[in-house]
């Protein structure tokens, strides 16, 4: 079982999908076991009951609905932060990585 589950969220859940793969290939070079997941952000509230992750990362496109999400992130007790936007463009996974753990304090 994974140690922590990181959900990224955008328009679709498509977009994010080979961000996903980045970073679960820098999690998995570092030895860490992490469930890594996109969703759309239709889906947020779903998702944070059925998966309860650690972390929940916006895309850039969708940066607007932050105080949206936040509602849905803070009754669950979940940080939440928008994806950097030159680090999303470049699909630099090792980054958001670290953004996340940053934010799960690990």
């Amino acid at each position: 079982m994974a140690t922590k589950t990181i959900m990224l969220a955008c328009a679709a859940g498509m977009s994010t999908s080979l961000l996903v793969a980045n970073m679960q290939k820098a999690a998995e070079s570092q030895g860490k076991d992490y469930e890594i997941f996109a969703t759309s952000t239709a889906d947020v509230d779903a998702k944070l009951n059925e998966k309860h992750p650690d972390v929940v990362l916006l895309g850039p496109q969708v940066a607007y609905m932050k105080e949206e999400v936040k509602g849905q992130t803070d009754k669950a007790g979940i940080p939440l932060d928008v994806i950097n936007m030159m680090d999303y463009g470049m699909m630099k996974g090792d980054n958001v990585l670290k953004a996340a753990e940053t934010l799960m304090g690990v």
